[in-house]
This record gives structure tokens, C-alpha cells and sequence, in this order.
């Protein structure tokens, strides 16, 4: 698509937004009812073009996609109402007899740029979350993924008119494009790199932005944690989709003492989970294209790995890998992994663990393993990180009553449930003073008697 075929778009979508068409909740409700059948109708379709893109089971596909979209739509149905409705706030004696309250409002046209690693999921639920607060939205999901695009493109055009909800499909021309327009709203996921790209042209036209991005997310575990639940747990979060998953564990960050059993653990739970041969299993997906495979490839040390390690460039597979006696010096810790790599670093106390987890940028997520309450709360509080999970991995973002996202370097605003709507909605605080009574005191000229009323109404 070209440049000027997506500047008609955006205009003709703020027109359609200056109608007030998407301000009218029954309206709101009718779009999320209609995408919700169109994707139930399309299920098989979607998990086929998932499949091809990353190599996911459909299983995989339903838990981890499909079915987080479904969750968001019902949860967005049940309580739509409640979030749009004008929020009454107290109003203070100054202002007798006035009517105080907040008013969530649509911000317009809002771009949504997603990511190819969850490319269902990470384009659908921003666009529920967007489609409840009222707005038009422009869809962009990635290049990378184009057989889950190309569906998406064709779901979205068969439920909504253009000047509503419009999917543009293709790679760096169209985001360009799409960048250098003036929208009320951009929604960003993906890498830092990108995300700092996208902050600056919405600093063009002072665009408020939601930036969910990634980072090194530390999986620590302590000494009195359960060795074989924790290597459970962490073996599916980590090797889900191939470790390309924005909140997958990093690293693996444990008390030295342990480090042993965890690590055979470990071992133990990837063979029981992936088989001794995990490249020549039907459900074990792929990387997302050759110059990811390559850069993951790369960061294997074959001299500190313990388990894995294997490639196959022609189906672009990585062994789920796990390597040892891995320190923050070794390439692995220097870039986000992104892949089904798993370096295994350890500590001595828990003041060393806080003391360098906070001098590398804020992670998106940040686990803890452990049966000490204290040293749950210790980690929680004084580590900064987005979100995360004590005793699991993964989990926290698979629920609309929890708003998800990061902070930093990880990201900024949150999405999901509540969170969503608050985040595509502008809340207009407004006064409704009513005309019957008029104070005299704060008109001029001031009176001596007026600064004793100033004290007693302002206090």
C-alpha cells in the first residue's frame, strides 16, 4: 500500500470518528460481538496460519492466542457498560452545589503496531481493548508473520467498514508511512530499537504512545524453593514458542547451592516435555525466520552447554539448549535471547541478586521461585521489573483483571481488561456547576470578609 492510499485512510477514519458513530456503547458492543463470531468461525483457519508461521500446535495456538482474544472480548461484553459510564468524584465545598465527575472519552484514530512472535494475540486484544473505548483503529501486524497477517487483514475486512477498523498489511514502507501520520493514539509492541523509532515520529505530533517491549527477564530461584516444580514451570515458560515470547525467563539466576539439582531438574523436565529428539517432534515449532535463527545460533556456547544445542538451518529449529556455569560476561547476557536458550547463572546472597538485577535495564517480568515469604517480598519490592509470578512463570498476563506491561526500558502503559479500556480512553474531568447559587467572594473587588471565607471553604 502506498503512501497516499494510507493518508486517506486515516482521514477517512476521522471523519468517520467526527460522526460520534463509535461514541454510542450499543455500537461498541455490536463490533465485539461480530468479531467474536467472525473468529470462532474462522478457529481452524487461524490455528493453519499460525502453524505455518511459527510452527505451533493448535493446541499452543488456543491456549496462547485464539483463546486470550476470546477471554478479552467476553470480559470487555460483560463490563463495557460499567467502564464507559461517568465516574462521580467528590466535589469540594468551594464549588457548592456543583456536580464533580470523570468522563471516559475515545482518543480518535489509533494506530496498533504488533509483533510476529504472538501475532494473533498481540494484534486482536489491543484492538478489543481500543474497539471498547470507542475508537477508530489502524491495524499493522508484522511482516514476519504474513500468513497470520494476511488472515487477520481478511477477518477484520469482513467485519468492519475501512473508515472504522482498517488492517495494513506489508514491511518498512507501509510502518513509515503509517509512522508519519498524525494519529490521537500509537500502540507499540515489539523490540526497544523499534519502539524508540516509533516514540520519536509520535513526538512530531505530541502522540501519546503505549510501548510494550522486552528485556532480560531474570528467573530467580532460592534455596528453599521446590527444585522439581520450579524446573517444571520453567521449562514450559521458557520454551514456549521456542523461548520468542517477550515474557519468557531469560536466565535462570539460582542460589549456588542448588545449582546442581536445579540443572539435573532441569534436564530431566525438558526430555520428559520435548523428548530426547525435540527437533523431530510434529509440536515443536521454529524460529520465526533465518536472520533470528542465525542471531540465536550465534549466542551458543558449545563448550557451557549441558543439554541441547543442536540446529537444523533448513527447518530454522534450535534444541531447546541449556547452558551452565553462564556469566553476565558471556554473549548470551547481552542481548535478549529471544530463543529456546536457557543460561544458568548463580548467586551467593539475596542482596547480590537485587544489587545486579537493578543496574541492567527494568525487565518486562521478573520470577521468583521460593517457599520463604520473605524473600518473596524482598525480591518484589525492591526489584524493578513490569509484572510477573512467584513459584510460576508466564501466567500473569493470561488475565483481564490484571492490567499487563512494563516500565523503563521494558516498556510504558498497560493493557488488558480494565487497564485496556483505561488505556485507549482520555478521562475529561469536568465540573457541572449549577446556576442557581453563585458565591460572591471570588470576584473583585476582594473584600477583607473574603479572605476569612477563602480559609474556611479551602482548608
Amino acid at each position: 500500500m502506498n503512501e497516499q492510499e494510507i493518508k486517506n485512510i486515516v482521514t477517512t477514519q476521522r471523519k468517520y470518528f467526527a460522526t460520534g458513530a463509535t461514541l454510542d456503547i450499543d455500537y461498541r458492543t455490536c463490533a465485539l460481538k461480530k468479531l467474536k463470531t467472525s473468529i470462532l468461525e474462522h478457529e481452524a483457519e487461524i490455528n493453519e496460519a499460525i502453524k505455518k508461521d511459527l510452527g505451533k500446535s493448535s493446541f499452543e495456538s488456543y491456549m496462547c492466542e485464539t483463546g486470550l482474544v476470546l477471554s478479552e472480548i467476553s470480559y470487555m461484553l460483560k463490563h463495557l457498560h460499567s467502564f464507559a459510564k461517568e465516574k462521580n468524584v467528590h466535589t469540594p465545598l468551594a464549588q457548592f452545589h456543583s456536580r464533580s465527575y470523570k468522563k471516559p472519552s475515545p482518543y480518535g484514530v489509533v494506530l496498533i503496531m504488533s509483533p510476529w512472535n504472538y501475532p494473533f494475540l498481540l494484534t486482536l486484544d489491543p484492538l478489543v481493548d481500543a474497539i471498547a473505548a470507542g475508537n477508530t483503529v489502524v491495524l499493522k501486524p508484522s511482516a514476519y508473520s504474513p500468513y497470520t497477517s494476511e488472515l487477520i487483514r481478511r477477518i477484520i475486512s469482513d467485519c468492519f467498514d475501512r473508515q472504522y477498523v482498517s488492517v495494513i498489511t506489508g514491511g518498512r514502507a507501509e510502518n513509515t508511512y503509517l509512522l508519519n501520520e498524525h494519529f490521537d493514539y500509537i500502540f507499540f509492541t515489539g523490540s526497544q530499537a523499534v519502539g524508540k523509532e516509533v516514540m520519536r515520529h509520535a513526538s512530531e505530533h505530541l502522540t501519546p504512545v503505549t510501548l510494550e517491549l522486552g528485556g532480560k527477564s531474570p528467573c530467580i530461584v532460592e534455596k528453599s524453593a521446590n527444585i522439581k516444580l520450579a524446573a517444571k514451570r520453567i521449562v514450559f515458560g521458557k520454551f514456549l514458542n521456542c523461548g520468542q515470547t517477550c515474557v519468557a525467563p531469560d536466565y535462570i539466576y539460582c542460589d549456588r547451592t542448588i545449582k546442581d539439582k536445579l540443572v539435573k531438574e532441569i534436564k530431566r523436565q525438558v526430555q520428559k516435555q520435548y523428548g530426547k529428539q525435540p527437533l523431530t517432534r510434529e509440536n515443536y515449532g521454529k524460529i520465526i525466520n533465518e536472520k533470528h535463527f542465525e542471531r540465536i545460533s550465534g549466542l551458543i556456547d558449545q563448550n557451557k552447554v549441558v543439554l541441547g544445542g543442536s540446529t537444523n538451518r533448513s527447518t530454522l529449529q534450535i534444541e531447546p539448549t541449556v547452558m551452565d556455569n553462564v556469566t553476565f560476561g558471556d554473549a548470551v547476557m547481552q542481548e535478549e535471547i529471544f530463543g529456546p536458550l536457557m543460561p544458568i547463572l548463580v548467586y551467593d546472597t539475596l542482596d547480590e541478586v537485587i544489587r545486579n538485577i537493578n543496574s541492567m535495564p527494568h525487565p518486562l517480568a521478573l520470577y521468583i521461585f521460593t517457599s520463604d515469604k520473605v524473600a518473596a517480598k524482598k525480591i518484589t519490592s525492591r526489584c524493578g521489573f513490569g509484572g510477573g509470578c512467584i513459584n510460576d512463570t508466564i501466567i500473569h498476563l493470561a488475565t483481564s483483571e490484571m492490567g499487563f506491561g512494563g516500565f523503563g526500558e521494558s516498556g510504558m502503559g498497560s493493557y488488558h481488561g480494565r487497564d485496556g479500556f483505561n488505556t485507549f480512553s482520555h478521562y475529561k474531568s469536568i465540573v457541572d456547576k449549577k446556576t442557581w447559587l453563585d458565591l460572591p467572594m471570588r470576584y473583585q473587588p476582594y473584600k477583607k470578609i473574603n479572605d476569612k471565607l477563602i480559609h474556611i471553604f479551602l482548608k
